[in-house]
């Protein structure tokens, strides 16, 4: 399979996993934790670049890290999940900085870490984003309502004799795999308006839940593709021109939306 090809399946897979991850990170407002983590788990993947390992399973280690890191810090009094979030970020950020600036002489640049390069995929990142897809499906099929119960009634659900760490756990665990296989395409700070754009504009479409992930997928696949098709027309970054498109799509939806609400 052509590298071409390797970025558009790579792409089309993010896109559709933004219907899962996107959704879920939109609707339970989790934007600022995706890009914390993204950001945060850097250092790992410099790590494991000196190292001469793979890449993704030392993003994938750090942010494991950060995750339960995150969970601790957010036990001490008077500190909600923004504030924890913040910390983490700079921490793993600064983290990667100073590694990176300490090892200059790494095998893969650091900018390949934090923008991402989807013509430089290959299949084992393909396949480490279909598997993650594929988990992230049968997650929201078995626990899908529970965490739309806890999403939106965390009272009620807690009534209800539910516990709240196993749904924390399996959303946690989806979002957090999900920003680590779209990094190799798209970097620690591309990767999260990957997934989370999509979502934000299907969310501005419509007010019905069930057609959020359906209207995610659609928009994450066509605007990837059309980003992959701008870079090699124009010969752009192509992980820039996918983000920008994606933007841009949201930014459109959420310019019709008033248009739409005024008409009523």
């Amino acid at each position: 399979m052509s590298y071409l090809a390797l970025a558009a399946l790579e792409l089309a897979l993010l896109g559709l996993l933004s219907g899962v991850a996107g959704t879920l990170i939109v609707l339970r407002r989790r934007s600022f934790f995706a890009v914390a983590l993204s950001h945060a788990t850097f250092p790992g993947g410099v790590v494991f670049a000196v190292l001469g390992w793979n890449l993704l399973i030392g993003q994938a280690f750090f942010a494991l890290v950060l995750v339960l890191a995150m969970a601790l810090l957010a036990r001490i009094p008077g500190q909600g999940r923004q504030v924890t979030s913040g910390v983490v970020l700079s921490f793993g950020f600064a983290l990667g900085t100073l590694l990176a600036a300490l090892n200059p002489g790494l095998g893969v640049p650091v900018e390949a870490l934090l923008v991402g390069s989807p013509l430089g995929v290959n299949a084992s990142d393909v396949a480490a984003t279909a598997a993650v897809l594929v988990a992230a499906l049968l997650l929201a099929a078995v626990f899908g309502r529970r965490i739309l119960f806890h999403t939106f009634d965390p009272v009620g659900f807690a009534a209800a004799g539910f516990r709240s760490w196993p749904i924390e756990l399996v959303v946690t665990g989806i979002v957090a795999a999900s920003v680590v296989v779209a990094m190799p395409a798209v970097g620690a700070i591309l990767g999260v308006a990957v997934l989370i754009a999509p979502a934000a504009a299907a969310r501005v479409l419509t007010q019905r839940l069930e057609w959020i992930p359906v209207i995610s997928a659609v928009i994450g696949v066509v605007g990837a593709l059309v980003g992959l098709w701008i870079s090699r027309e124009f010969s752009v970054a192509a992980g820039g021109a996918v983000g920008l498109v994606l933007t841009a799509i949201f930014l459109v939806c959420a310019a019709f939306r008033p248009r739409k609400m005024s008409a009523r």
